[in-house]
Order: C-alpha cells, then structure tokens, then sequence
C-alpha cells in the first residue's frame, strides 16, 4: 500500500514512521527544507499530561520520536509556569537526528514539495498536484499540515513572530487538502471566542546574556526574570490563543529556557 503523507511535522514524521513499520509505502511531502515544523522551535516536550502520553507511546511500541528527544535534551524535569517536569530539547540537533532516523528505515522524503491542490471525486481523493504541476496518487493520503492557515491569518489574527520556521515568504503559505474535501478546519480563539493565530517565541544568542544569567541558565535550563510593575500588562494576554502561555506570570515575568540556545 502507498501512503501520502502531506506535512513533515511532528505528527506527519510520527504518521510515516508509524506507516513505515506497518509495512507500507510511505511517501512524505514537506513544503520547506526542514522536518519537524514548530518543532525546531518549541523545544519543550514531557510536560504536563504528554508525560504520560510519552510514556504510553513509548511502552505501546510508538516512541521513536519522544526516545530522540530525549536523547538531545539538554535539560530534564523542569519547571516553569504552566508547565511542570518538563524536558528541554536542542532545537539546533533534533531535525538532523529526526531526518537521519527516517531515512534509515527507507521512507521517501520529498522536501521543498508543496501541495497545491487536490483532486476529490466528492468521496475519495484521486491524487494531490504539486507547486510544479507533479500529479501524486496514493492509495491513502494523511494531511497534517496542521491549521496555521495562510500568512495573511498570522497577519490579520496573530500577534506577530520575531521568527517564523515555517517561513511562508520562502516556500508559501500552507494549503488546507481537508478544507478543499469539504471539512472544515478548527480555528484557535483568543478570550471572548475572537480568533487568534499562534505566535512564536524569541530565540536570543546566549552571548547577548549577562554571564550571572547565562550560568543560571546552563545550570538550571530556566531562568524567570521579574517584570517592573509599572511595565506589567495584563490585558495583553488575551491575545493568546495558546492557554498555557495566558497565564498572569507570562505578564509578570519575563522567562527564559534553554533549548539550544534561549528562548
């Protein structure tokens, strides 16, 4: 059996390895050059309930991708608000040590391949068309490009990114293959159901740090710096759509982790 693969981030990576072992083949299209997505920025995996969810994956014969991560930490078991016994991944090793382990189990991986259309009969999909006109036929096709949407909603919803990985000026915007079959896309919302896009962090050079700061963080992968009261502002966290990050300490602080490099 052929299986399509479109989006080469976590859950997509996950999907073909899953596929792979199952004995199919597995065919990935990833629109940039990079697998994993947001996951060459986040760098936080093992929080909260994905502790168990980790655990599980793993035990059920599913966690290649969470014995990785492991394997790149740089810092286990921390806490920061909103989130307790977290580990803390090198966002700069983990693509590498991903794409290598895909490779060796022979799945094929089409890099800077963008989806552009798909051709639906109203009940099955027939094939996807490529950004250069290739027509892709499968047997089974997975979307998880996810529902970040098009720039323009990171524009007119989002609060704006110091860095985007998913870099949609280089390699274009993502295009729903769900919404095109008729199902339509879940929307994040800000408080009082205003929809919202996801923001990404700020990567900061470690040498920018002051050396107390920069020790601190080595040391114990976060660091949690205290905003001045009269520069606190509350209201601002009801742009967010992502909930773990609305907290009041999110305002109150201004907090630092160790993934590579701070973030």
């Amino acid at each position: 059996m052929k299986i399509v693969i479109v989006g080469g981030g976590w859950a997509g990576t996950a999907a073909a390895i899953s596929a792979k072992k199952a004995g199919a083949e597995v065919h990935l299209y990833e629109k940039t050059d990079l697998l994993l997505g947001l996951g060459n920025v986040g760098g936080i995996m093992r929080n909260n309930g994905r502790y168990t969810a980790s655990e599980e994956l793993i035990v059920l014969g599913g966690g290649d991708l969470i014995k990785i991560t492991d394997r790149v930490a740089t810092h286990k078991d921390i806490d920061f608000p909103g989130h307790v016994h977290a580990t803390l991944y090198n966002v700069n090793k983990i693509e590498g040590e991903v794409k290598d382990y895909v490779e060796t189990l022979g799945i094929n991986l089409h890099m800077e391949s963008r989806v552009r259309d798909v051709e639906f009969d109203g009940h099955k999909i027939k094939g996807l068309y490529l950004a250069d006109d290739t027509f892709v036929e499968g047997d089974v096709f997975i979307e998880t490009t996810g529902t970040t949407g098009p720039m323009g909603n990171c524009l007119r919803y989002g609060n704006g990114c110091s860095m985007c990985i998913l870099r949609c000026p280089s390699f274009g915007p993502r295009i729903s293959i769900s919404q095109r079959c008729g199902v339509s896309d879940l929307q994040g919302e800000r408080a009082e159901d205003v929809l919202g896009a996801m923001s990404g962090s700020c990567k900061l050079a470690k040498d920018s740090l002051s050396d107390e700061i920069r020790n601190e963080l080595d040391d114990k992968g976060v660091v949690v710096l205290k905003v001045p009261k009269e520069d606190v502002n509350y209201d601002k966290l009801n742009s967010k759509v992502c909930q773990q990050y609305a907290l009041k300490e999110f305002a109150e602080n201004i907090i630092l982790l160790d993934t590579g490099h701070p973030r």
